[in-house]
């Protein structure tokens, strides 16, 4: 007689490889996003670890991306990333990018103010909002503190969110766009930098893989200034932005720690230009345009 039937059981091997990303240099460190594979071998994935190439360095998360830390300034690497569960390891990805971490470089406004930069694809970027009161002519670039004159003006002025200092030397100061209009010869930004057009964030979109996750690799992570839940945030970039709010058309302020507003120096028309937005609730890089009188943050980039 046949037995009785035994226990069920279920077969499972090592997962499949995960897909690599992109590898993003930083200071002595690198960032390595990656997909999870197609297979998991029939048993959950406990966890993924990215190898250094050369040196051998580990880095190991649950999730994507992961930074790995310990490397050497000048150095080339490339990175690949196993799966594993509870069958072993997968076979490691293909190879990553080729990144060279480095000292962090600076750059400085007029008044003194230092930027971190961070290249992402082939554009280099301020990693921080800028902080300006001056043109790079050593203009000063006028400071308005009063809605009902703010709403009024039609050359470029500046405001720190609730006419309080406190908040630029977080956020940045607010500019509206006549700040930096094709109109006004001057330049808010550093030399050899520039306002970025509508073209060059739709460029960074395009780059990070479009609307709906770019916002996610550009925000910084945790709740330090961005609101809970911070959805998508993993600064994978090294962007870092920041939810600096705006200033109304009515001269009020609004959203600070939920909404980022960053200029472009685009006119859709009229007394209307091309703008982009993050928000605390979601992972989006946002594109739409809106009256130029409107205060918001503004991000430099490198003239090619």
């Amino acid at each position: 007689m046949p037995s009785s039937v035994s226990n069920s059981v279920t077969p499972s091997t090592i997962p499949g490889s995960p897909a690599i990303g992109t590898a993003i240099a930083g200071n002595a460190q690198a960032t390595i996003s990656f997909t999870a594979p197609g297979s998991n071998g029939g048993s959950s994935i406990t966890g993924y670890t990215v190898t250094s190439s050369p040196g051998g360095l580990t880095a190991s998360n649950l999730t994507s991306p992961i930074t790995i830390t310990g490397l050497t300034n000048g150095i080339t690497y490339s990175f690949t990333v196993f799966a594993t569960n509870a069958n072993g390891n997968s076979l490691p990805s293909p190879n990553s990018n080729l990144v060279t971490p480095s000292t962090p470089l600076k750059v400085y406004d007029i008044d003194g103010n230092a930027y971190g930069i961070v290249t992402i694809g082939s554009q280099v970027w301020m990693n921080e909002n800028l902080k300006t009161t001056k043109y790079n002519d050593d203009t000063p670039i006028p400071y308005e503190t009063v809605g009902g004159r703010w709403i009024e003006l039609l050359t470029g002025a500046y405001c720190d969110y609730l006419n309080t200092p406190a908040n630029s030397a977080i956020y940045g100061r607010l500019y509206n766009w006549y700040a930096f209009a094709s109109t006004n010869p001057k330049n808010v930004c550093p030399a050899g930098w520039h306002v970025p057009s509508d073209e060059e964030w739709t460029f960074l979109t395009n780059y990070l893989g479009g609307g709906s996750i770019a916002g996610g690799k550009l925000k910084e992570s945790g709740f330090a200034h961005w609101i809970d839940p911070n959805t998508g945030a993993t600064n994978e970039t090294g962007f870092t932005a920041l939810p600096g709010g705006e200033r109304y058309l009515n001269g009020t302020f609004y959203d600070i720690g939920y909404l980022g507003f960053w200029w472009s120096s685009t006119i859709h028309i009229s007394t209307y230009a091309y703008y982009v937005y993050m928000a605390a609730d979601n992972s989006n890089l946002n594109r739409t345009n809106t009256n130029v009188v409107t205060g918001k943050s503004v991000r430099c980039l490198k003239d090619n």
